[in-house]
């Protein structure tokens, strides 16, 4: 019978293993396929918000990743003329959560400790250097075409696999939105800012009219992200000249710090116009990209492929209709458009503004909100994306 095929995962990054631990907990067996020869080493994504914790701690792995991340239980609004703007403790939120902070531990280290939980468990399977093609759909079922012409038979294809996703391009999914004229540069360093910088937290966003740029600590090294002006070539960005002109802007008088890492990349506000076309659906990059200020997009993945597995597996077992995946669709669509997408394009717009009074606000803002523990308690409740998933409960 065609719903006695596993579930197809393409990507073994953190959401597709998230995906497949979550339905292979709920009996349903899965085919994960990755494109690269093993697991990915990239440093991408490394902040991981309370309620995300709080769902990894139902799969086993949120205790090994706390012992080889950072716990942050601050976060910090600065200025260059200001200093502090505001500083939250995230301690506040111990009355909703399980883990009241913000973990720094890179993704490549989440995959790698679900992989582990998942090696000798009846019902996975993971297959490297399975490059997708496309997929198609058949009605009863659907076929996953690798570049080798090979097909893997499946009950649903889950496509994970990042922003440029194969499946969704299959599926003909629009990816809608748009891209940000400027580029945004991470400069890691094992120097420790927080020797020169009193007072810093481990997650430190400066907001500045001329170039705003955070500074997140990570196991091992310090990441700085900046904005590169859409007129300045690639090539100039990645030149030590550039990087030491962007750590000068950090404290003044000093811009001679070893670079462990340099990265360059586009931005982009994009959202599938469906996370659900028949037996397809769309989970983390495939289904949503944004600007990384707030570590919503990795966190979001994660909260996709939960959601989508608690609707999957009973539809896969025969107990619930294919039309519980519309609901999927709905409640995390709905959330990454009415909450993500908004949050994460006003926490860049209230960096970067211009105008003296749009500044001021947004610092007194910031200012009152954490000097108030109810106030700072419902603020955080909202970049922590307690308020998302409380959202999406609710729509039916």
């Amino acid at each position: 019978m065609s719903e006695q095929k596993p579930v197809v995962i393409v990507g073994a990054g953190p959401v597709g293993l998230v995906a497949a631990a979550a339905l292979v907990r709920r009996g349903v067996p899965v085919t994960v396929l990755e494109a690269g020869a093993e697991l990915s080493g990239e440093m991408r994504g490394s902040t991981f918000h309370a309620p995300t914790l709080d769902m990894l701690d139902g799969l086993g792995a949120a205790g090994a990743m706390i012992e080889q991340g950072i716990v942050a239980p601050r976060m910090q609004y600065r200025s260059r003329d200001q200093g502090i703007i505001a500083d939250f403790d995230f301690g506040v939120l111990s009355d909703v959560t399980r883990h009241p902070f913000r973990l720094q531990c890179e993704q490549f280290k989440l995959t790698r400790i679900l992989h582990g939980l998942l090696q000798g468990q009846p019902g996975f399977t993971l297959r490297f250097d399975a490059r997708v093609a496309g997929c198609e759909d058949r009605g009863d079922s659907v076929e996953v075409v690798l570049e080798n012409g090979e097909r893997v038979a499946g009950s649903y294809v889950i496509g994970a696999d990042g922003a440029r996703s194969p499946v969704r391009k299959a599926a003909g999914i629009e990816f809608e939105g748009f891209t940000w004229p400027e580029r945004f540069l991470v400069l890691s360093t094992p120097f420790d800012f927080a020797e020169l910088i009193p007072d810093l937290a481990d997650v430190s966003y400066y907001a500045d009219p001329e170039e705003w740029f955070f500074l997140l600590k990570v196991p091992g090294v310090w990441r700085a992200m900046f904005p590169v002006p859409a007129e300045v070539p690639d090539e100039a960005t990645m030149t030590d000249e550039y990087a030491r002109a962007r750590y000068g802007r950090i404290v003044a008088g000093r811009d001679d710090y070893p670079i462990r890492h340099r990265t360059l990349y586009r931005v982009h506000q994009r959202v599938a116009k469906t996370f659900r076309q028949g037996r397809v659906l769309l989970a983390g990059d495939a289904a949503h990209i944004n600007n990384p200020l707030g570590g919503m997009g990795l966190n979001g993945g994660v909260h996709d492929a939960f959601n989508l597995a608690e609707k999957l597996a009973p539809v896969w077992h025969g107990e619930a209709g294919a039309e519980l995946l519309d609901l999927y669709d709905r409640q995390r669509r709905g959330v990454t458009v009415e909450h993500v997408q908004r949050q994460t394009i006003a926490n860049k717009q209230n960096l970067e503004a211009k105008e003296p009074e749009a500044q001021r606000a947004f610092r007194e803002r910031m200012a009152e909100a954490s000097a108030d523990p109810a106030k700072a308690h419902a603020y955080l409740l909202g970049v922590s994306m307690i308020n998302s998933l409380r959202r999406a409960a609710e729509i039916a």
